[in-house]
């Protein structure tokens, strides 16, 4: 009789557990010899050659088998120790790096990596690696609020009893905002409601050249004029240019000019009543020379509020080539099709995937957007410090001193305030350190894909490397569009931004690092309004936040990540609009929102 040859089932399917730490090495980009951890753990398993050595032994195997998964926890140890303090670089981190420079040529950019929390770095690292085969919670990409859901988009409903009849005008009001993309957005709809109240006739709005933005882009070039005019025609008269005879006339010079300076901050409907309105019926047209944020929320007529509304989150739509680059960027995120939602359809218009509902995969790729304010204007404006060092000081206080002379100015006439005073108060911005401990904290895994918006990050590598360590798929609009894709927007920064826009509207989770920015309000409102109740924003608070970090000597990770976890609930915790807050921000009130019972 021949004897027939055994095949060991190693030879035919792996063990788990070779398996999982196969794919654990593969994907943090460890090297091993796979062959012979192969050999070793099928030698270490089957030794025998008869079925009934295995029976006869079976006890035995299963002690080693034993053994072996202890070795495999403290295996699993080192290589997420030896992976968080020397990580192989990814292609996606690679890719990103090259974006994350800073503005300024002058200032020296480091190459080693900045970080000030190195054993809360340690813990999230080993956590992380602890948790990727490990399901994620299920309220992690929700957004917690309960009644979220019951409210639902209506600013675009009219509020006039005669739509279309609008009364004589009293004259023109023509604009020209100032800021970027997120800053003429506001004004613009600010204009419009001013337009309203003093019954006017609004002149498409201009924005001024900026020596900081660099960005000669007009309104066409950013939104679609028609459709504008056309969504709030019922509403107010829109015209494309001032009447010859007036558009000759030196505004200044007939006393038609208003600025931010003839206006309170929170200026009132009464306030244009008296200060404006005169001016208008006087000459008739005012021009708003760098108008802003220059409107309060309340107290504001209820019809006048509602056309703010029915402005941002109605009227103002991106040209069409932002769009389309747009929808690019949000397919190539995802992965895959997946069915549009209210918000992709106001973002994205035509340029959305139709397909029929059975073609669209059924997939579970997410995406977080972050927008991470680390720019080195910010950062030096700020006046804080952020573990750099003298090097570090010095390169801030040289910037200040050429691009902020008005505030050192101010600065040699007020109290002192020390960096680590500031810290305590939450007047710093975040790190891409901290940034990456929070998400940490909350529960996201290493292999969550994250957009990263504003990517002038200052420090460029030496300061993202702390985060790439703990999220290596960092993804930027410009590794996910190629270089002719992007080629229309490289000299336009408010078209750029744009992009980061509707990535960060679109994405599962938008967390944002300072709640001041424009951007961050009016992307969260805008998933506010179109969200329908599954479009969480994450906010940090950074009083809170850098009392939790102070702490990195001593605090235990599960005490860390409960309190993270708190700060962030608690400020998903805000249903409705409160008095005086940004309708942009907060569009969940009668005047934008309709509440289902």
């Amino acid at each position: 009789m021949k004897d027939h040859k055994i095949t060991s089932s190693c030879d035919i399917l792996p063990s788990w557990k070779m398996v999982k730490k196969t794919l654990l090495l593969h994907h943090y980009g460890l090297r091993s010899d796979s062959s012979k951890y192969n050999y070793y753990s099928c030698r270490g398993i089957y030794v025998g050659k008869k079925h009934l050595w295995l029976q006869k032994h079976i006890k035995t195997i299963v002690v080693v088998l034993g053994l072996l998964g202890c070795l495999f926890l403290i295996d699993s140890f080192y290589i997420s120790f030896f992976e968080f303090e020397n990580p192989q670089p990814t292609t996606s981190s690679n890719n990103s790096s090259a974006f994350l420079q800073v503005k300024d040529s002058n200032i020296h950019v480091k190459q080693s990596p900045i970080q000030m929390y190195d054993r809360l770095l340690n813990m999230a690292g080993s956590a992380l690696t602890e948790k990727e085969f490990k399901q994620e919670p299920s309220n992690l990409w929700a957004e917690p609020y309960q009644q979220a859901s019951l409210w639902k988009p209506c600013a675009d409903k009219n509020v006039k009893h005669n739509p279309g009849n609008i009364v004589k005008s009293n004259g023109y009001i023509s604009v020209s905002a100032n800021g970027g993309l997120n800053q003429q957005r506001v004004a613009i709809c600010n204009a419009v409601a001013v337009a309203s109240l003093l019954n006017a006739t609004l002149v498409m709005p201009k924005f001024l050249y900026s020596n900081v933005w660099k960005d000669p882009s007009q309104f066409g070039d950013i939104y679609q004029e028609d459709y504008f005019m056309n969504i709030l025609k019922d509403d107010i008269r829109i015209v494309k240019e001032l009447p010859p005879n007036m558009k000759s006339k030196d505004s200044n010079a007939v006393g038609s000019q208003i600025t931010d300076a003839d206006l309170p901050k929170e200026a009132t409907s009464a306030d244009y009543i008296k200060i404006v309105l005169p001016i208008l019926l006087k000459n008739g047209f005012v021009h708003f020379l760098g108008y802003g944020n220059r409107l309060g929320f309340d107290p504001l007529p209820f019809d006048i509020q509602r056309l703010r509304c029915k402005c941002n989150f109605h009227a103002l739509k991106f040209a069409q080539k932002i769009q389309q680059a747009g929808s690019l960027l949000i397919k190539r995120i995802r992965k895959y099709s997946t069915p549009p939602s209210m918000l992709d359809t106001q973002l994205l218009g035509k340029f959305i995937e139709k397909k029929e509902s059975h073609e669209y995969a059924r997939g579970t790729t997410k995406y977080l957007a972050l927008h991470l304010r680390f720019e080195i204007d910010m950062v030096a404006y700020s006046l804080c410090e952020f573990g750099g060092g003298e090097n570090e000081r010095k390169e801030l206080q040289a910037y200040r001193e050429s691009h902020f002379p008005l505030l050192l100015q101010r600065l040699k006439n007020s109290t002192f305030i020390s960096a680590a005073d500031l810290r305590k108060l939450g007047r710093c911005p975040l790190t891409p350190e901290e940034a990456g401990l929070v998400l940490a904290g909350l529960g996201f895994k290493r292999s969550t894909y994250i957009y990263l918006a504003s990517s002038q990050i200052y420090g460029g590598t030496s300061r993202m490397d702390p985060f790439t360590r703990l999220y290596p798929n960092v993804i930027t609009k410009e590794n996910l569009l190629t270089p002719t894709e992007l080629a229309p927007f490289k000299k336009f920064s408010s078209q750029l931004a744009a992009l980061d826009f509707i990535a960060c509207a679109s994405a599962d989770v938008f967390a944002m690092t300072d709640s001041g920015s424009q951007l961050s309000s009016l992307v969260s409102g805008l998933r506010t309004y179109y969200g329908s109740g599954h479009a969480p924003t994450l906010r940090p608070n950074k009083k809170r936040l850098s009392s939790i970090l102070s702490e990195n000597g001593t605090i235990g990770w599960n005490n860390f990540k409960d309190r993270i976890k708190k700060m962030i609930q608690e400020a998903q915790k805000l249903g409705t609009k409160g008095y005086g807050k940004s309708i942009y921000r907060h569009p969940r009130c009668q005047e934008c929102m309709c509440k289902l019972h």
